[in-house]
């Protein structure tokens, strides 16, 4: 129906997990996962933020996540910081791979760095590439990585994953929370925000906790973001933002990106993908109430999360859009959320 430009994506993990298999995982699809190319195209997904993202050491810990988070209440436990030196190696493997995607795509996938080129793609069908990081674990605190990986293409940034880094701390995946869960950012997390101000990086306030969110808002100059984020006041999950943190964003001319995890969407904070289309409306109600038409978009989180039944993968985007279209979102509004919303954002924040 309407091109979407979507808030977050983890593909790059699934290709760090199985890089034997990565021609099929992106180029022709595999029947698994949320995203690959003939899929996206599908869909209508014409661009998006791709996450770089450490994957926590806690696989064999004996815990089942899973079942956890199935039965509400619960706190899951959160491994400790991984230091620069371990996470690097790792971020480095899916920065090279999001390069090999747009080399493998034979010119129908570009990593983009300003809107002028997602615009002008968008034009031509060719999906925009945004490189992303998803916990800033391979920055070390003299910042030098993050000069390096704005110049292969970085212009987004989240300080922090849930668990803690050396910039900050994370939200525990905790129903029923607030985010009001730890300190604030640290003198480091402090000087990372400037400097991604200064190289017009996008800082990503999605997984932060509030008194973190409270620091960036305090020194950063440009619109904050929450890229994959929900609605406190309709699932109270700790990962979800408050009235509060939503007037704050607001008064910034920022934006909200809408969070497909089945856990944020929920009222009753389940991870079952067995849901209508109830709770998803009732979050972009609330979003579009407290932030206004113009800075609320979507933030899938495909790849990396549990999303409701009626989406399925990204070729259900267009049964989201008419979901929104039947509950009286008009079709400008419509279009607005699925992509003009991000493109004028990321315009405020990176200039043309």
């Amino acid at each position: 129906m309407f091109p979407v430009f979507d808030g977050h994506n983890d593909i790059l993990l699934r290709l760090y997990n199985a890089p034997e298999k990565r021609e099929a995982i992106w180029l022709t699809g595999e029947g698994k996962g949320h995203l690959d190319l003939p899929r996206m195209k599908k869909g209508g997904f014409a661009g998006g933020f791709f996450a770089i993202y450490i994957p926590s050491p806690h696989d064999d810990d004996g815990i089942d996540y899973q079942q956890l988070m199935e039965n509400p209440p619960f706190l899951l436990p959160l491994p400790a910081l991984i230091p620069a030196s371990e996470a690097l190696p790792v971020a480095w493997a899916m920065a090279n791979h999001f390069l090999w995607m747009e080399r493998a795509s034979a010119g129908a996938f570009k990593l983009v760095r300003s809107v002028a080129e997602i615009r002008a793609n968008m034009a031509q069908g060719v999906i925009s590439g945004i490189l992303h990081m998803e916990g800033a674990e391979a920055i070390g605190p003299d910042l030098d990585a993050l000069h390096a990986f704005h110049a292969m293409g970085l212009r987004s940034l989240g300080p922090v994953w849930s668990r803690p880094t050396v910039f900050g701390h994370g939200v525990p995946f905790a129903f029923p929370s607030t985010p009001d869960t730890g300190a604030g950012l640290t003198e480091a997390g402090k000087r990372l925000v400037r400097e991604c101000n200064a190289l017009k990086i996008m800082v990503d306030l999605s997984h932060i906790n509030e008194k973190g969110f409270d620091d960036v808002a305090a020194i950063s100059d440009a619109p904050l973001v929450a890229t994959h984020s929900n609605a406190h006041a309709v699932t109270q999950s700790s990962r979800n933002l408050t009235d509060r943190q939503l007037a704050v964003i607001a008064e910034s001319g920022g934006m909200v990106g809408l969070n497909y995890a089945t856990s944020f969407l929920r009222r009753d904070g389940k991870q079952s993908a067995d849901m209508d289309w109830t709770d998803v409306l009732a979050h972009l109600d609330h979003l579009l109430a407290k932030l206004g038409e113009d800075h609320v978009g979507l933030g899938s989180d495909f790849d990396g999360a549990t999303i409701p039944q009626g989406i399925g993968d990204v070729t259900g985007q267009p049964a989201l859009q008419q979901a929104m279209l039947d509950h009286g979102y008009g079709e400008a509004l419509v279009k607005k959320i699925s992509s003009e919303n991000w493109l004028r954002l990321l315009e405020r924040t990176w200039g043309a």
